[in-house]
């Protein structure tokens, strides 16, 4: 069981790397109408965007510490 904590903390780590990458406008999409879209978003929301993905990224990084600690 707590193999799937582990994972479920690693997933939402990525989740809030690829939030920041995202925020910082490191990601790019193939369609026209979707990166419009996209960047329209990113340029209204991405202070926030930023700020909520770091708080995310960090807290799953030290979960992520901790729960590795405790399988090992």
């Amino acid at each position: 069981m707590a193999w799937l904590g582990l994972i479920t903390e690693l997933l939402l780590l990525a989740l809030g790397i690829y939030l920041y990458l995202f925020a910082i406008g490191s990601i790019h999409f193939k369609k026209p109408e979707s990166a419009e879209r996209a960047e329209k978003f990113r340029k209204e929301n991405a202070s926030w965007l930023r700020i909520a993905s770091i708080g995310l990224t960090a807290i799953m990084f030290i979960n992520v510490c901790f729960s590795l600690g405790s399988l090992f």
